[in-house]
């Protein structure tokens, strides 16, 4: 008598998914054991020159496994690298214009947010192109080089980063931070701390940004006006200025070729160093 066949069992593709998720959250577990069980490996598992996984022989000849600090370190530079670049570049000041410049133009959500970041991170990259190459120079090619030390490297590094933010901030918003911080005067710019510095590099590029933008407002807001005045004075109240006045600013803002002066003019707002 012939047996009936068994059903075979279905899986669907959210169950898959999910044991898909399931072992790949088991591969660092799988790597850590293949590290212990086979005894080829060094004292010592690399991880683009950073030892990542370093190995400890006891004195009764256990051996133990532990992450290096090194990468615990670098995974937080990581995680700060966006602060990084919105607080000691020139990315603060680009992306606050263009933000009034859209609002000024009344065009909503045009262009959008990712233009605009990607307009004002490449305009920074540009702007802060003098700055990253001598970082580059004095302090990342002599570390891969092997002739400087990190903590040197990252002094230096410091200094050109220090040279630029300064160049860059109100004296007045400057000293107020340092008094805030109860101290008399730097005898150069290499003396001044980052708790100093950064706060007031990001302020005074908040000052500035906002004057840039008020100057960039005021024709757009002369139009509006004039639209206004004439629409009720023909006594189309219920028709919205903003509507009218739309086409007038943004013709007005091709002819006088408005985005190839604004980013121009932005660019020339930085001092290098």
């Amino acid at each position: 008598m012939e047996r009936p066949a068994r059903a075979t069992s279905y899986r669907s593709p959210i169950q898959s998914r999910r044991n898909l998720m399931r072992k790949l959250r088991l591969a660092p577990y799988l790597l850590v054991l293949l590290t212990v069980a086979t005894p080829a490996f060094s004292q010592s598992f690399d991880l683009g020159g950073l030892p990542a996984l370093t190995t400890e022989q006891n004195l009764d000849g256990e051996v133990t496994y532990s992450l290096s600090l090194q990468v615990l370190a670098l995974m937080t530079a990581v995680t700060l690298l966006p602060s990084l670049v919105l607080g000691m570049t020139s990315f603060t000041r680009i992306i606050i214009v263009l933000s009034i410049l859209r609002q000024a133009l009344g065009t909503q959500q045009t262009p959008p947010n990712q233009v605009l970041i990607a307009i004002a991170l490449f305009l920074s990259l540009f702007i802060m192109q003098p700055t990253l190459t001598e970082i580059y120079n004095v302090a990342l090619s002599p570390f891969l080089s092997e002739s400087m030390s990190a903590e040197v490297a990252i002094s230096e590094a410091s200094a050109v980063m220090k040279d630029f933010m300064v160049a860059n901030t109100r004296s007045d918003t400057l000293l107020m931070f340092s008094d805030m911080a109860g101290a008399d005067g730097y005898e150069s710019n290499a003396d001044i701390p980052f708790s100093t510095l950064l706060p007031s590099f990001i302020t005074s590029e908040l000052k500035t940004a906002f004057q840039i933008g008020f100057l960039l407002f005021l024709p757009f807001l002369v139009i509006d006006m004039v639209i206004a005045s004439i629409l009720m004075a023909l006594g189309m109240m219920m028709l919205s200025p903003m509507l009218v006045s739309l086409p007038f600013k943004l013709l007005l803002f091709v002819l006088v070729d408005g985005w190839a002066l604004t980013v121009g003019s932005l660019a020339a707002t930085f001092v290098a160093t």
